[in-house]
């Protein structure tokens, strides 16, 4: 498949792909991942490898669009859940024997 990746044109197949990722270590996965094997590997790491550029010279969508056209499965940035105010203990312990109310 031609896909284009930071201005430059590549032929990339998904046997291809698998061939070059074969005995990479999968640094930490912090944000978008593409899962290559039974590894999950961070976009940027993927595209470096695969490319021969540095990861500044591509984005993460360019990438992942690639993967995915391939048919690798691609994760985005987990969202976070909003944290929540932290209850004191004498707040909790009035709270479990059923403070009244404030009006």
């Amino acid at each position: 498949m031609r896909c284009v990746i930071a201005r430059f044109p590549f032929e990339l197949t998904k046997s291809g792909v698998l061939e070059s990722m074969k005995g990479v270590k999968p640094e930490e996965v912090l944000g978008e991942s593409v899962i290559i094997g039974r590894r999950s590997y961070p976009v940027k790491q993927v595209g470096q490898v695969i490319t021969r550029q540095d990861r500044r010279d591509f984005s993460a969508d360019e990438v992942t669009r690639a993967m995915a056209k391939l048919g690798f499965t691609c994760r985005s940035v987990p969202r976070t859940v909003a944290p929540t105010r932290a209850v004191d203990p004498f707040q909790h312990a009035s709270a479990m024997l059923g403070a009244p109310l404030a009006i």
